[in-house]
């Protein structure tokens, strides 16, 4: 094209529709860097707020240079170098942290022959990556589990304050509370951004697939609110746990529990009738189980098995889900095999809830009267007074021993303390039931 007999050179920054595009690709980018890019800083700055304001920082410097320039070779390495240089400026502007400005400076400032690919191998830490750090630290046990919890989505899993508090049908200012008073206890204890060694790292370890877990039983059985399911969290759990995977590859406990988590993911489009109603395993159409979920929680589970960790908590809780996932049909479930796994868990975790689910695979095993006299033993149990899936197994117990005035008196009762609409509901059908039986 040409103006007045000259040449034009096209505009290299693009425009409309093109530059809403490249932003939208800059921004997929940083959400792909940015655990990696908060947790080298982190590490770096002692501080997991500030952390987040210079990635944040190094996000709009992105959208301002690569949507002229293209995206760099290295776009991982582009952004933490240029969060650091933040944190340089800021410290120099503050007189902050001076003990670590000069360290600091001295890696952004020297060795500019190959400067990304410096920054880029200071990621890896002698463990193999920070990431796992910043994690360990989100879920440290100094924190409460809301706290963890909260912060781990927030800063592991880059969702915002409103999206965890519409998650957890919690207030938004609640949200922002936690993740505030969590940054501020992990500053004000001074912990430390690193994998803890020994004994520390088997508890700290504990504490972070303790969150993971917590994270997907709200999205795989909602504790209140309409749906049953929110397939949100479940995503982000296993999205976590995938994560932990990669980083700790010989962590047995990390495979068996995102073996867990997919075998149970698997029945999500049988989980819930057309009508929204709950369906239970017997009734669920198993053709809709998702089978590329089970093949991988299956496959999971061998890498436990391989790697020797076929009795840890959350093994014995993927082999039970593979038990479901091995049957074609309900009729097909060896409910033997479940209830000996219960028996190895209980003796692992003391848990009136393990006991209760014993109870339940005792019952399909062994008959309902085996069931009762097992329940007969935990009934007093406090923390089961308001816990609904108590009356409910009572309530099936009695029903299949075609005691169905007292099986309904349960279920009502179970129906009562649900603070799930979709359960409740469910419920509440079950009592109605026994009245016509």
């Amino acid at each position: 094209m040409t103006r007045d007999g000259q040449a034009v050179a096209p505009s290299s920054r693009p425009h409309g529709d093109g530059a809403e595009a490249a932003a939208r690709d800059i921004e997929a980018i940083y959400r792909m860097e940015r655990i990696r890019l908060v947790a080298g800083l982190a590490k770096q700055v002692g501080d997991i707020s500030l952390a987040e304001e210079l990635a944040q920082e190094a996000l709009v410097s992105a959208l301002a240079t690569w949507t002229d320039n293209g995206t760099p070779p290295n776009p991982g390495a582009w952004l933490m170098t240029t969060a650091k240089r933040r944190a340089v400026d800021l410290w120099r502007r503050r007189r902050m942290m001076a003990r670590h400005e000069a360290s600091l400076a001295h890696d952004i400032e020297t060795g500019r022959v190959d400067a990304h690919a410096a920054v880029e191998a200071s990621l890896d830490d002698e463990i193999g990556d920070e990431r796992l750090s910043l994690i360990f630290t989100a879920c440290h046990p100094l924190l409460s589990r809301d706290q963890r919890t909260a912060l781990t989505l927030k800063v592991i899993g880059g969702l915002t304050t409103e999206e965890i508090a519409r998650a957890f049908l919690t207030p938004e200012t609640t949200v922002a509370q936690r993740i505030v008073r969590a940054k501020k206890a992990l500053r004000d204890a001074d912990v430390g951004f690193e994998v803890p060694l020994g004994d520390e790292r088997d508890a700290r370890l504990a504490s972070v697939l303790e969150v993971i877990y917590l994270i997907f039983n709200e999205g795989y059985a909602a504790s209140r609110g309409e749906d049953l399911i929110r397939p949100q969290l479940c995503q982000e759990a296993m999205r976590l746990g995938r994560i932990l995977v990669g980083l700790a590859p010989d962590e047995p406990e990390a495979h068996a529990l995102l073996a867990l988590m997919e075998l149970q993911a698997s029945r999500f489009k049988a989980r819930v009738a057309a009508d929204g109603s709950a369906l239970t395993l017997e009734t669920q159409n198993r053709r809709l189980w998702d089978r590329l979920l089970i093949q991988r929680g299956l496959e999971g589970l061998a890498t436990v098995n391989h790697l020797g960790g076929e009795d840890g908590i959350y093994a014995l809780q993927a082999a039970l889900a593979a038990v479901h996932a091995r049957a074609a049909r309900y009729e097909d479930t060896d409910w033997a095999a479940s209830a000996a796994l219960y028996d190895r868990l209980l003796a692992r975790v003391p848990s009136p809830v393990v006991a209760l689910n014993r109870a339940v695979a005792h019952t399909m095993a062994f008959g309902p009267e085996v069931g009762l006299a097992l329940l007969a033993a935990i009934e007093g149990k406090p923390q089961l007074a308001t816990y609904p899936p108590l009356y409910a197994a009572k309530g099936d117990f009695l029903f299949r021993l075609g005691r169905a005035a007292e099986a309904r008196t349960e279920f009502m009762q179970a129906a009562a303390l649900s603070g799930n609409e979709t359960e409740r509901t469910f419920l509440s059908e079950r009592a109605k039931t026994c009245i016509t039986t």
